[in-house]
């Protein structure tokens, strides 16, 4: 553990409380993986009510927990507490949606014996899911590059803890945008598929509306609340004040997201996965990579600060760029079908 909290960024002061959280995180993986793949074969057959309620039910206990845990009126763990708090509260969300399937009231029956893996199963869920994997991966290789960065600068400290709190804040962003999309991609997909033309364009031109009304509406809660949400989560005038300006230059041009995000679900749909993948990469991988190795040793922690900006300007270019080619690529796909 100690070499891997090192490496995303972790000082000698912050690496106690780092693995703190982290052992209760990996532990809670046992549990928050496969709930993640039942709650999506819910959603699949139309069961939202138990998805919803599983996850709804997970998160207010985590929110009832977090205290008792962490504060010396309770139990007064800390950081572990929190991070414990949220492992017991993601096993519940676990268990219950092994109870909606052992209990028989699944449309979809989860048996040892149904398990018959095949390479064309495999490539076919691993085409559709990779680029979704590749965007959420990106996102915390851009996280190890920012801390990384941030470690070599004067009060690193604060930076980091900073940049912490607004990553959380930009996660609930990415969720809200990621949740929209996945209910758009199904649409799309139904009606790619059943080569209902009108429907498909109508469905990507919501979904492009959509989203950047999601991402605009968001960046302008974002900006003009930019301190007090950081203060929510931390006093320290220092952090608080490094918080503000991350979190307004992470959000400055966020619309870039979700055009990103909406036309990689799109490239996916019509059966364009390179491309598809592709655009997945270069948000924060291919565009920001580059920039926070590089920026942040020429201007310090106004590096950091202008690292997103620039990524997602050459992003918005590169997906009006692909528009065009999508509509054409999806038309061609449309009559071989």
């Amino acid at each position: 553990m100690d070499p891997l909290m090192r490496a995303f960024g972790a000082s000698e002061a912050s690496l106690p409380l780092a693995k703190d959280y982290a052992f209760w995180m990996f532990v809670a993986a046992l549990a928050n993986l496969p709930a993640q793949s039942m709650n999506c074969a819910a959603r699949a057959e139309s069961s939202v009510k138990i998805s919803s309620v599983a996850v709804i039910i997970g998160a207010f206990l985590n929110v009832i927990l977090d205290p008792v845990f962490m504060f010396d009126w309770g139990f007064n763990m800390g950081v572990e507490g929190a991070s414990l708090a949220t492992t017991i509260s993601q096993f519940v969300t676990f268990f219950i949606l092994v109870w909606f399937y052992a209990s028989g009231r699944s449309i979809i029956k989860i048996r040892a014996k149904a398990f018959h893996l095949t390479w064309g199963l495999i490539k076919t869920v691993a085409l559709i899911g990779i680029p979704t994997a590749v965007i959420q991966i990106c996102l915390s290789v851009a996280s190890f590059f920012t801390n990384i960065a941030a470690a070599s600068l004067p009060q690193s400290d604060e930076i980091i803890a900073a940049y912490g709190v607004v990553q959380r804040l930009v996660l609930i962003a990415c969720y809200i945008v990621m949740g929209f999309m996945q209910g758009y991609q199904p649409v799309a997909s139904y009606s790619f598929g059943a080569k209902d033309e009108d429907r498909f364009r109508e469905s990507v031109r919501f979904a492009l509306k959509g989203s950047l009304l999601l991402t605009v509406l968001v960046a302008g809660i974002y900006i003009l609340l930019s301190r007090p949400l950081i203060l929510l989560f931390n006093q320290n005038p220092v952090i608080v004040d490094f918080g503000k300006w991350l979190l307004i230059s992470q959000v400055a041009l966020y619309p870039a997201f979700g055009l990103c995000y909406m036309m990689t679900i799109t490239y996916q749909t019509i059966g364009a996965s390179r491309y598809g993948l592709f655009l997945s990469v270069i948000r924060q991988g291919l565009f920001y990579l580059p920039f926070i190795l590089v920026l942040p040793k020429l201007l310090g922690v106004r590096g950091i600060y202008f690292s997103q900006p620039a990524a997602d300007i050459l992003t918005i270019l590169v997906c009006i760029a692909s528009i065009k080619p999508m509509k054409a690529t999806a038309a061609k796909k449309m009559k071989n079908l």
